[in-house]
C-alpha cells in the first residue's frame, strides 16, 4: 500500500475516476491518506481524518512514504484558523490555503510537506476548545454558498459544514450526515439540547439527509442554499424567509 498528502489548496474527491464524476467531498491542503488503488490518471484514496473514500487525480497530490504517514498519524495535528491565508515555500512561492488545512509537523511558523519546508504566519489551533465555541466558529461561515461535497468557505454542504466546524474546535465527525448521526448520545427532546449539539433530519424514505448545529432560543445554523440561521421546533426546521418547514426532524445528538 502507498500513501499520499494533498499539496494543493482544495482538491475534489470524486465518486468515480472521471473529471465528469460527482464530487462527494474535498481534500484540503495537508490532509494525508492511504492510496488504495492507482492507475495512469486516478487514485482511489482513504482519508486519514474521517476514513472517507473517493478518487483523486494523480497530478493533485504528493506521494509520501509509510514512515512519514505513521509519523503524521502519531503527531499532534495543527490546522490553519484563518478563513483564507497564504503559505510560502523555500523558493518564496505563494500558495493559498483555506481554514482547516493541516500544517504537518508544524513548529515556529514552519511545517513540512515531504522534503519541502513551508512558512505560515497565520493563527493555528491544535487543542480541543470548549463546547461553547462550536456555535461561535459556525458564525464564521454565515452566507457561505451551498456546494454538494464542499467543505470550505467558498462552498460547503450540510455535513461538510458541521464536520469543519467541529474540526476547528478539536473534535472529529464523520463526513456524511447519515454517518454523523451514528455518533454521540441521543437526546429525547429539543429542551435537553445545548448550543453545539447536532440535529438530524430525514427524507420521505426515512433516510437521514441533513444536519445542522443547534443554537440558543430554538435556532439552528445549517447549510441550505447557503449557511443560514432558521428556527428549530419539534417538527423540524422552519425557514424564516419562506415561512415553511423545510426539513423533518429525526434525531438530536450530543457529540461533546
Amino acid at each position: 500500500m502507498s500513501f499520499g498528502i494533498c499539496n494543493l489548496s482544495i482538491v475534489p474527491l470524486r465518486i468515480e475516476p472521471s473529471d465528469a464524476s460527482e464530487m462527494v467531498s474535498q481534500v484540503l491542503f495537508g490532509e494525508d491518506f492511504e492510496v488504495l488503488e492507482k492507475d495512469k490518471k486516478w487514485s482511489k484514496i482513504r482519508l486519514s481524518f474521517d476514513h472517507y473514500e473517493g478518487y483523486i487525480d494523480n497530478k493533485q497530490y504528493q506521494e509520501i512514504d509509510a514512515l512519514t504517514f505513521d509519523k503524521l498519524s502519531n503527531s499532534t495535528p495543527y490546522y490553519s484558523s484563518e478563513i483564507i491565508d497564504f503559505i510560502t515555500n523555500d523558493n518564496n512561492h505563494l500558495s493559498t490555503i483555506a481554514i482547516g488545512s493541516r500544517l504537518p509537523f508544524y513548529e515556529n511558523h514552519q511545517f513540512l510537506i515531504g522534503e519541502t519546508k513551508f512558512s505560515y504566519e497565520g493563527e493555528v489551533f491544535s487543542e480541543k476548545l470548549n463546547k461553547s465555541e462550536i456555535v461561535h466558529k459556525a458564525f464564521q461561515f454565515l452566507n457561505t454558498p451551498y456546494l454538494w461535497g464542499g467543505k470550505t468557505p467558498f462552498g460547503i454542504d450540510c455535513s461538510g459544514f458541521t464536520q469543519l466546524v467541529y474540526r476547528l474546535c478539536g473534535y472529529s465527525l464523520l463526513r456524511d450526515a447519515k454517518d454523523q448521526a451514528t455518533q454521540g448520545e441521543v437526546l429525547s427532546f429539543i429542551e435537553e439540547s445545548e448550543p453545539g449539539d447536532l440535529a438530524f433530519f430525514d427524507n420521505e424514505e426515512g433516510n437521514i439527509t441533513h444536519v445542522g448545529i443547534i443554537m440558543n432560543d430554538y435556532k439552528i445554523i445549517h447549510a441550505h442554499g447557503k449557511v443560514r440561521i432558521d428556527t428549530l421546533d419539534h417538527s423540524g426546521i422552519y425557514n424564516v424567509d419562506t415561512k415553511t418547514h423545510t426539513h423533518k426532524l429525526r434525531v438530536i445528538k450530543k457529540i461533546v
